[in-house]
């Protein structure tokens, strides 16, 4: 204690900020050096959990709110008008909203500039049927990054206009409970934001735009309009971003894509299996079932517009589904002349048949990370993978300059195994084959004997391609966890 006492105060604060304010103020007990020390902590992190324990039932107990509520009172009464760079609130356990908002007034007087709020409210908390936040945030001259979780609906954008929040950079939403309104009139209420990421949120429009000149990172994870119905349109015009993250139902048109800077990019385009199915049906015989839904899917091929608008990226990862709509423009893939890693997430349920030819469009790619193997077998995906025997197999592998394969969630099945060759065989300029075996993921290495073969079967590879190093992958306690179950 002797050492930690005699180091300076700015040294004291930064690792009390470190802490949960309950912990913190526990610290003044110390010794009289400590006493008042938490009191300049510019950082509070206050967690209702920590201090009810809503598990055990507290959280219910009138007497055992009041003493929360208390005891954060006494904590910023306590800090007075001392200037505070953070705040992180959560409160799920009843708190009256009035009581929450006075907190974040608060804390916005005396300048706060990284605004954390995770609430819940009963029935019973508020008389209105969403909780709105003080009208003293919306015109915060200090604040830049702001985070909202919300159990009960929030209606907050109404504040918002030209002038609100102009300081703010990052602007974090995760929670359908949350009302921004329609997009377009909410992101230029932040003249300076730079980060914005909106989860669990739906369109009120079947027409989208996403328009911002500053935003340099965006994550949009979304279902579509109401009751999922796929988007007529979508558009981005955000020529500065960088970094895009884009989880939504696949929209009929993307009119507009200016992302011209854009350098790293996640794609899940959703689809159900009923649309999947319609996709692989001929001429779409399945249309006179349901025309409404076959018209959304026979735009599908529009998909094209958004890849035009990506094709700068050097960092790309599709899931599954993308996968399986890219299957209605693979004639008309742009070539990713900067594309130097791939990421690919495959499922049971979907296929490969874009595999080909967005590999051949990848001149410069060197890295493909693969979540899982298994894919759904067509005859349009046997270039690719050893699925079906065709005159031109590997063809669209022999002109991909990849180096390094890894392939994770590897279960050491024999479909792998024989994917896993079909690389070596075809991949010309391949350096390195990694599979990696999950933690907590099924496999059949479980098995001795097979987990025997397997091993044998990795060391005949590297003999029979000793330019590539081909390495079975499985972490130190799944090792310890197999030895103590005898299967290794």
């Amino acid at each position: 204690m002797d050492r930690l006492t005699s180091l300076p105060d700015e040294l004291l604060y930064h690792i009390l900020s470190l802490l949960p304010t309950k912990s913190a103020v526990v610290t003044s007990a110390l010794s009289k050096r400590w006493l008042n020390l938490w009191k300049l902590n510019p950082n509070l992190d206050i967690d209702d959990s920590v201090f009810i324990h809503a598990e055990d039932g507290k959280g219910k107990r009138e007497e055992i709110r009041q003493s929360f509520v208390g005891f954060v009172d006494r904590v910023l009464a306590m800090q007075g008008d001392s200037p505070i760079n953070s705040f992180s609130l959560k409160c799920i356990t009843g708190i009256h909203p009035d009581t929450v908002n006075r907190w974040i007034c608060n804390v916005l007087k005396r300048g706060v500039s990284d605004l954390s709020l995770f609430t819940d409210f009963t029935c019973e908390d508020t008389e209105e049927d969403s909780y709105q936040l003080p009208r003293e945030l919306f015109f915060s001259s200090t604040l830049v990054k702001l985070k909202l979780r919300s159990e009960h609906c929030v209606d907050w954008w109404w504040h918002l206009n030209s002038s609100s929040l102009t300081m703010l950079k990052s602007l974090d939403i995760d929670s359908d409970l949350i009302f921004c309104g329609e997009i377009e009139e909410f992101i230029p209420s932040f003249p300076a934001l730079e980060e914005l990421r909106m989860a669990s949120m739906e369109w009120l429009e079947p027409d989208v735009t996403v328009s911002s000149a500053t935003l340099r990172k965006l994550t949009l994870h979304g279902t579509g309009c109401e009751e999922f119905v796929n988007p007529t349109s979508v558009s981005f015009d955000t020529p500065n971003l960088l970094v895009l993250s884009y989880f939504d139902l696949v929209a009929e048109d993307y009119p507009l894509v200016n992302m011209s800077k854009l350098v790293h990019a996640v794609i899940n385009l959703i689809v159900t299996d009923k649309q999947v199915k319609r996709l692989r049906e001929a001429n779409n015989e399945l249309l006179e079932d349901d025309e409404e839904e076959g018209n959304v899917v026979l735009h599908f091929g529009n998909v094209v517009k958004l890849m035009n608008g990506i094709q700068n990226v050097q960092i790309l990862s599709f899931t599954a589904d993308t996968l399986e709509v890219l299957s209605q423009c693979c004639d008309t893939l742009p070539v990713f002349n900067n594309l130097k890693f791939l990421g690919i997430t495959s499922e049971e349920g979907r296929g490969w048949q874009a595999m080909p030819a967005l590999l051949k469009n990848c001149p410069r790619l060197e890295t493909i990370i693969l979540r899982g193997l298994s894919h759904y077998v067509t005859d349009k995906c046997g270039d690719a993978c050893p699925c079906i025997s065709r005159e031109d197999k590997g063809s669209s592998l022999r002109s991909c300059p990849v180096n390094r394969i890894e392939i994770q969630g590897f279960r050491a099945t024999m479909k792998e195994m024989t994917l896993i060759k079909h690389f070596l065989d075809y991949f010309p300029s391949l350096k390195r084959l990694d599979a990696v075996v999950e933690d907590n993921e099924p496999t059949q290495l479980r098995n001795p004997e097979l987990s025997k073969c397997v091993t044998e079967m990795f060391g005949l590879y590297n003999k029979l391609h000793p330019s590539c190093s081909v390495e079975l992958m499985v972490s130190p306690f799944l090792q310890k966890k197999w030895r103590e179950q005898g299967h290794i």
